[in-house]
């Protein structure tokens, strides 16, 4: 049998280790959050005073949003991207937890590639993330808003949380190899998460923005995340970025950052 056909099976292997290995991380998420559900509804807190205080009370401000849709159902992505984004920029902190509690250890000494380490705990920061999108969709629903209920809709959500999910715990996990200590995390976490937020278009139009702020906007990838929700999750909502550079800019991103922490997760046990 020539040996380029011998390696088929091999391969096959290989594949499928690799993707055990990826879901024996995101499993362990999973595990704690089956076991601590009020953590989910806690969460839920934040959203539902953002959509039925500041979203009530924003919506009197004429063209804030888009002219064919209320405030209420333009913030409504925002807000879900909001979620996703806070879930997920504080994740590397459970890492740090892990290299204190040994572990890290055990996953650095498992045959498992890095990288597959890696995308179990981004995956495992997207099932956190597509648990608040549930919650979110829900209180959409009971407020009435023009959500899309597509199968497509909702597919195409889902991969945005999980995409959105992916990069920003990606992101968080770098840091936290870079810096080790949980209270300097901690300090970076909040400095970067309101700008992020606030120079995106999760609150208010593109449009309305100040050309410099507008530069910065097109800059972050929250923005991206976003538009997509935004044309996808609302009915009526065209794209302002485009959902090709949308969908681009996020997997991409998401590519080069699982990249760069599966070189540097190694150090983060040092």
């Amino acid at each position: 049998m020539p040996a380029k056909m011998q390696s088929y099976p091999s391969m096959t292997r290989y594949v499928i280790t690799y993707f055990d290995q990826i879901l024996a991380v995101a499993g362990s998420e999973f595990q704690k959050m089956r076991h601590d559900p009020v953590d989910l509804l806690t969460r839920a807190i934040q959203p539902a005073l953002w959509l039925t205080l500041f979203g009530e009370v924003m919506a009197q401000v004429r063209g804030l949003s888009a002219s064919n849709v209320g405030y209420l159902d333009f913030l409504a992505a925002g807000v879900l991207a909001q979620s996703v984004l806070f879930v997920a920029i504080f994740f590397g902190l459970s890492a740090i937890w892990e290299r204190d509690l040994g572990i890290l250890q055990r996953y650095l000494v498992s045959p498992a590639p890095r990288s597959a380490l890696v995308i179990g705990k981004a995956l495992s920061a997207s099932l956190r993330g597509l648990s608040q999108g549930t919650i979110i969709y829900l209180l959409a629903l009971m407020l009435g808003l023009d959500v899309n209920l597509s199968p497509i809709g909702i597919l195409g959500a889902a991969l945005l949380i999980t995409l959105g999910a992916s990069l920003f715990s990606t992101l968080s996990l770098v840091i936290a190899c870079l810096v080790k200590s949980r209270e300097r995390f901690m300090g970076i976490g909040q400095v970067l998460t309101m700008p992020i937020f606030f120079a995106s278009s999760a609150i208010y139009p593109l449009a309305l923005m100040p050309s410099w702020m507008q530069i910065l906007a097109k800059g972050n990838p929250l923005s991206y995340e976003v538009d997509a929700l935004r044309t996808i999750m609302i009915k009526g909502v065209d794209s302002v970025l485009g959902l090709p550079a949308d969908f681009a800019v996020l997997t991409v991103l998401t590519a080069l950052l699982i990249t760069i922490a599966a070189r540097l997760y190694p150090r983060l046990g040092v």
